[in-house]
């Protein structure tokens, strides 16, 4: 009788020892039922990059969000702070950063922040405000000189908040097309707010990418009135969610913490909602310290369990 790694032929059978079962995970990977027994099952974590849908783009399950209040929370930190928090975001593998025109001086902390990082360690998102009387490509070559980046990752048509949404920014989604040929610009999509704006994702076949508001209890997200102090309708929201996830749209998450009202709990329970119920892509939170960072590294580890 010999041992190898384990295991021994006797009378004509293979034998396995304990340690060899403990070791390889085979009682407790098989799948009852099916005959098949892998090795282990894979754990999903908050820094697995996972593909954006039809984009194909990669970005890590958790975001590094730039825009509490319009990016106040983040411009407060001063420049010195807010590299360290890139930074430390960066090491605990979170590699997916999102900014906007809008939050002021974000851009170009973002691009000092990331100075030095290998740039094909991490993905950058940006969202251009819609205006008009703005060229869309001197617009995206300002925000890439700004962020000290070649190109974005993704860029998103920000802040869409009207059913006329797709008609009225046809020249921004030519502009943001033309930026893709030139290699400025990977992917795109728009972040949109209120049920009217997101009621015209479902079916649109210019988006890659659909930046949505998601959590457990509706605080912030999206209602008839898109500028709501009230609770928005989850339900229609998750609805539109797995719609344009089964068209093959990537969907990243937003206002997760509800802007900054939830508690700890609260923060779990929209952690797991967001996931396990709405089956969001990604989520981006907005970070004042490290412990946040932890925190929702924690979180969404535990959601995916």
């Amino acid at each position: 009788m010999s041992v190898k790694y384990g295991r021994w032929e006797k009378d004509g059978m293979v034998h396995y020892s304990r340690r060899h079962f403990l070791k390889t995970g085979l009682i407790a990977g098989a799948l009852v039922g099916t005959g098949e027994m892998p090795l282990r099952a894979d754990r999903k974590t908050a820094t697995d990059w996972v593909t954006l849908g039809r984009s194909n783009v990669k970005v890590t399950r958790l975001a590094f969000g730039t825009g509490s209040f319009s990016g106040q929370v983040q411009r407060d930190l001063g420049q010195a702070q807010f590299t360290r928090l890139v930074r430390y975001a960066h090491e605990r593998g979170i590699r997916f950063f999102e900014t906007a025109e809008s939050y002021g001086e974000m851009h170009r902390m973002l691009g000092v922040a990331l100075k030095g990082v290998p740039r094909d360690s991490y993905q950058l998102m940006s969202k251009v405000t819609t205006r008009e009387g703005v060229d869309p490509q001197k617009k995206i070559d300002e925000l890439r000189k700004l962020a000290n980046t070649e190109y974005f990752d993704v860029m998103l048509l920000h802040w869409q908040h009207t059913a006329t949404w797709p008609t009225d920014t046809s020249r921004w989604q030519d502009g943001i097309l033309d930026a893709q040929l030139k290699t400025a610009v990977v992917s795109h999509g728009a972040s949109v707010h209120g049920l009217p704006a997101l009621r015209k994702v479902p079916g649109n076949k210019w988006l890659d990418i659909a930046m949505i508001r998601v959590n457990h209890n509706g605080t912030r997200m999206d209602a008839e009135d898109y500028n709501t102090n009230g609770l928005g309708n989850v339900n229609e929201v998750v609805r539109h969610v797995k719609q344009v996830q089964k068209e093959g749209m990537g969907v990243v998450s937003m206002k997760l913490v509800g802007e900054g009202t939830f508690d700890r709990e609260d923060r779990q329970a929209a952690m797991r909602f967001a996931f396990r119920n709405a089956g969001v892509d990604c989520v981006t939170v907005g970070y004042k310290n490290t412990a946040e960072i932890d925190e929702a590294i924690e979180n969404l580890n535990l959601a995916l369990v």
